[in-house]
């Protein structure tokens, strides 16, 4: 099923904030998650004094981590009610805003801005997308670093299901996956009760050769490519992510 021209504009608007996309994804691997924190931080060694930017931070358990390690956090998402949820843990050095990634949040203001977990490409086209690098190539000082956390498109294009059905708590998921026009579209129809509804999620099926492109553009030296959440080299054919590390000159 193909989104609709309103859908495929405003998908992340309406599916990040809704409470069955925190159902459906309850059980992320929240180990896995701390581990790719912790394997980062050592690898950036960040000075104690270094403001991080969590950007399309979701709930903040990601910036809950880093603050958790010492570090002074800004937590950003489009969500109202993540950035609502998250605000329960908001305080001097661990704060949370609603935010639009395409606009920088203040100019030279963050030591290190993270973008993990596939939370990019969500805009139609390529120069839409690269707004988001813009801004942040603003929101960091002098020789501050980027952390974007992608996945590999070519794996996940030759590794995609489908199919799945769900049920989760009384909620029916069906799950469609396929690559359509240069994205990599998931439909989510699901049936509560009653109640069905249509949700999508819509990624630009973007290279390392389309990364390192924008990177440059926006001025930064790319430092690292890695292919695994434990920061293993990247392989076009084997790896699961695409994690390039940049830095502001």
């Amino acid at each position: 099923m193909k989104p609709s021209p309103k859908s495929e504009e405003s998908w992340y608007r309406t599916w990040f904030n809704s409470p069955y996309y925190h159902l459906l994804y309850r059980n992320r691997d929240e180990h896995e998650a701390k581990r790719f924190i912790h394997n980062l931080l050592k690898y950036l060694s960040p000075e104690k004094r270094t403001h991080f930017l969590d950007l399309a931070c979701g709930k903040g358990r990601h910036s809950l981590t880093i603050y958790n390690a010492g570090f002074e956090v800004t937590g950003a998402d489009l969500s109202q009610e993540n950035i609502k949820f998250a605000n329960q843990s908001s305080n001097d050095r661990l704060h949370f805003v609603q935010h639009d990634m395409r606009e920088p949040i203040g100019e030279s203001v963050f030591d290190c801005v993270l973008n993990l977990f596939t939370s990019f490409g969500y805009f139609e086209s390529l120069e839409e997308n690269e707004r988001v690098l813009t801004a942040i190539a603003k929101e960091l000082k002098p020789k501050g670093k980027v952390v974007l956390d992608f996945m590999n498109v070519e794996k996940v294009t030759k590794g995609l299901v489908p199919l799945e059905t769900l049920e989760i708590d009384g909620v029916d998921f069906k799950i469609t996956r396929s690559n359509n026009d240069g994205f990599i579209v998931k439909t989510i129809e699901l049936q509560d009760g009653d109640q069905k509804h249509t949700f999508y999620e819509r990624v630009k099926a973007l290279t390392k050769e389309d990364f390192m492109g924008m990177f440059r553009r926006n001025g930064f030296e790319i430092l690292d490519i890695f292919g695994s959440y434990n920061l293993d080299e990247f392989d076009t054919e084997k790896s699961t992510r695409l994690i390039l590390i940049a830095r502001k000159p």
